[in-house]
C-alpha cells in the first residue's frame, strides 16, 4: 500500500471516543482519511482531530466502504453487528467491547504483551480487553516474561467512569448530597440520604456509591461470581497463553470517576526478589515504577487519571512465599484501559499495511 490507511472511528462521540480523537492528534499521523461515524442521532455533528474540524457521518456499510481499519468504541451490541460488517468490506475491525473477546478465531491483544498476536485475525477482527485487565497486563505480563506465572488473586477498585456516563453523573449527584454532611456515622443514612436523587438515587448500582464502595461490578454468573470478574481471568489466561492459569478476582467499583486500581497477589514459578521486579519493571514498555512508600510515593487514581502508563508501587515480596509479589496498580481506564490500546492495535496494523 503507497497511501497511508484510511481509518474509521465508530463510536467517536461518545466518552473513548473523545479520548480516541485525542490520541489521534498526539500521534505520529499514520492515517490518510479519517472518518469518524456515530450514531444516525449524532450524525452531523463536527468534531475537531489533528486539528481539522470533521462532520460526523451514520454508522451504515456506505460509512465503512474504503475504510481499512475501523476501531469499534461502542456497546457490545453494536460490535457484534458492525463489526463483522466492517470485516466483510475489506476493512480490519479493532473492537473495544466483549463482544469478541473469548472468540478463538479472535486475538485479543496487548501491544506491550502479545504484539505478535495482532498478525493472525481469521475474522478480520482484533479484541481490546476491558479495562480493569488492561490497568494490570502491562506489569504482571512483564514479570511473568520472567519469572513465569502461576497464580493470580487480584481485588480491583474501580473508577465509575467504567460503568459509563450515568454512573459518573450518579457519583458527582450522591456527593453533592452527603458533603458537608455528617453522613457515614449510622447504618443506611447514606442509601436514605441518595436515595431521593431524581427519582432514582443509586443509578446503575446496587448501593450508595458516595462514602461508600459497591463489591460488584458486571452482571450476575454462577457461582455468585460477576461477569468482570470471570472476564479478567478469561482474559488474562488467553493474552499470555496460559489456558489452565489459576485465577480469582474480586471486583469493586470505588468513589473515583476515572482510573482503576488493583492489588494483585501473583505467584511465580520462580524464586522472586524485589530488587528483580523492579528492574524488570521500571524497563518495561508501558509501564511506570513509582514504589518509595517511605517517601509517600505509590500510585494513586488522582495522580495517575489522564496518564498512559500502568503504574506500579507496593512491590512486596509476600512474607510467606518467596515464589509470590504483592503489588498495587493503576491506569487510566479511558485511555490505556480503551482508546490508548485500541490505537495502539490499529497503529501497528497500519503499519503492517504500508509494509
Amino acid at each position: 500500500m503507497t497511501r497511508k490507511p484510511a481509518l474509521a472511528v465508530v463510536g467517536a462521540t461518545g466518552a473513548v471516543g473523545a479520548v480516541m480523537l485525542q490520541i489521534l492528534s498526539q500521534h505520529e499521523d499514520v492515517w490518510g482519511d479519517i472518518r469518524l461515524v456515530a450514531s444516525p442521532r449524532s450524525a452531523g455533528r463536527k468534531l475537531e482531530v489533528r486539528g481539522e474540524e470533521c462532520e460526523v457521518v451514520a454508522l451504515t456499510e456506505e460509512a465503512l466502504a474504503g475504510v481499512d481499519v475501523a476501531l469499534f468504541l461502542v456497546p457490545d451490541q453494536v460490535s457484534a453487528q458492525w463489526a463483522p460488517i466492517a470485516a466483510s468490506k475489506g476493512a480490519v475491525a479493532v473492537d473495544t467491547s466483549a463482544a469478541f473477546r473469548l472468540d478463538p478465531d479472535v486475538p485479543l491483544v496487548v501491544p506491550e504483551v502479545n504484539p505478535h498476536a495482532v498478525r493472525v485475525r481469521p475474522r478480520g477482527i482484533v479484541a481490546s480487553p476491558h479495562d480493569t485487565t488492561l490497568a494490570m497486563i502491562p506489569a504482571v505480563g512483564a514479570l511473568h516474561a520472567e519469572f513465569g506465572l502461576r497464580e493470580l488473586v487480584v481485588s480491583s477498585y474501580q473508577a465509575v467512569s467504567g460503568a459509563g456516563r450515568d454512573a459518573v453523573a450518579t457519583l458527582r449527584a450522591q456527593l453533592s448530597l452527603v458533603a458537608g454532611t455528617d453522613l457515614g456515622a449510622g447504618p443506611g443514612d447514606v442509601r436514605r440520604a441518595v436515595g431521593d436523587v431524581a427519582g432514582d438515587g443509586l443509578g446503575p448500582f446496587a448501593a450508595p456509591i458516595a462514602l461508600n464502595v459497591v463489591p460488584w461490578a458486571g452482571t450476575h454468573e454462577d457461582g455468585g461470581w460477576s461477569s468482570e470478574e470471570l472476564g479478567l481471568r478469561a482474559e488474562t489466561r488467553k493474552i499470555l497463553d496460559l489456558p489452565g492459569l489459576r485465577v480469582a478476582a474480586t471486583c469493586v467499583r470505588v468513589p473515583v470517576v476515572t482510573t482503576h486500581s488493583l492489588a494483585v497477589h501473583a505467584r511465580f514459578e520462580n524464586e522472586v526478589t524485589v530488587e528483580r521486579a523492579h528492574e524488570i519493571l521500571a524497563t518495561s514498555p508501558g509501564v511506570v515504577l513509582y514504589d518509595n512508600p517511605a517517601m509517600g510515593d505509590f500510585p494513586t487514581p488522582a495522580d495517575v487519571v489522564g496518564t498512559d502508563p500502568t503504574w506500579v508501587g507496593r512491590v512486596r515480596r509476600a512474607p510467606d512465599d518467596p515464589c509470590a509479589l504483592e503489588l498495587f496498580v493503576c491506569g487510566d481506564n479511558l485511555r490505556k484501559g480503551a482508546a490508548l490500546n485500541s490505537a495502539q492495535i490499529a497503529e501497528s496494523i497500519a503499519a503492517e499495511l504500508c509494509r
